[in-house]
């Protein structure tokens, strides 16, 4: 059903079943899927790419032109899976000449009031929480959970299955299965998240010896890397984790704070 009081261009490919709420704005070089939902006054700009079954809530902006003063009006994109549920007042930026597009993957949940900056791509499987503002070209994995008014810098990697506490300022890249304390700080892995998700206990353990030499150590992380490749089995968890930390072109947040451990 598309209200009488929406505004459609008739150049908009448009998918069977779609409900457009009144006062939504839907631009010409926009793509719905099947099943959607376009929430009263909400907008989806030119360059809107979505799957199915996907909800936009009011006041919602998608493929937004990007926030980036080197951007010269270049025709990209902003790609969205299927059954993601984006929240009122969320704001996706389109892709600028760096990459082209800006990717969200499918059954993600973004609260009402984040942001998700030029160029960044998203998995599948997440919670961005109210608030939360991603600056351009972050890469974020699949199952992870940010908590509310979190900032990201520009260009941080943020690993599988990690979380990071609300109201953090993120600098540094946030390896997978961790979670991560608003001051920056590993605070231990995300066993609950890693439980519900289905990891078995040899799973968790094996997680956790790694972290253990990798951010309770006292080693530097590069040598702290070669110890645990050296010395625990290869798992596939093991070698994500190494790679990782390895990889990482900004550093990874800094090893667990014993003296606020101690404090506390």
């Amino acid at each position: 059903m598309i209200s009488n009081l929406a505004y459609v261009h008739p150049d908009a490919k448009i998918g069977e079943n779609v409900t457009i709420e009144p006062f939504a704005y839907i631009a010409a070089d926009v793509v719905l899927g099947d099943g959607c939902w376009i929430g009263p006054s909400a907008t989806i700009h030119d360059g809107a790419r979505i799957g199915k079954n996907c909800k936009i809530h009011s006041f919602a902006s998608i493929a937004c032109t990007p926030q980036d003063l080197k951007f010269r009006g270049e025709v990209t994109t902003a790609q969205i899976g299927d059954n993601c549920e984006i929240r009122e007042c969320v704001t996706i930026s389109r892709g600028t000449a760096s990459t082209g597009t800006t990717i969200i993957g499918s059954n993600n949940l973004i609260m009402a009031y984040a942001h998700v900056g030029h160029d960044c791509v998203v998995g599948s499987n997440c919670v961005i929480v109210n608030g939360v503002s991603l600056a351009g070209e972050v890469h974020v994995g699949d199952w992870v959970v940010i908590g509310g008014h979190t900032a990201v810098h520009q260009w941080i990697h943020i690993g599988d299955h990690a979380m990071i506490q609300g109201m953090s300022g993120v600098t540094k890249d946030i390896p997978p299965y961790i979670t991560a304390s608003n001051d920056d700080h590993y605070a231990g892995i995300n066993r609950v998240g890693l439980s519900r998700r289905g990891f078995t206990h040899e799973q968790i353990m094996a997680i956790h010896d790694v972290c253990r030499i990798l951010f309770q150590s006292d080693m530097n992380y590069l040598n702290a890397c070669d110890k645990a490749e050296t010395e625990l089995p290869q798992s596939p968890e093991r070698d994500y984790l190494i790679d990782f930390v390895r990889s990482s072109k900004r550093g990874c947040i800094k090893p667990y704070a014993k003296k606020r451990a101690a404090d506390e």
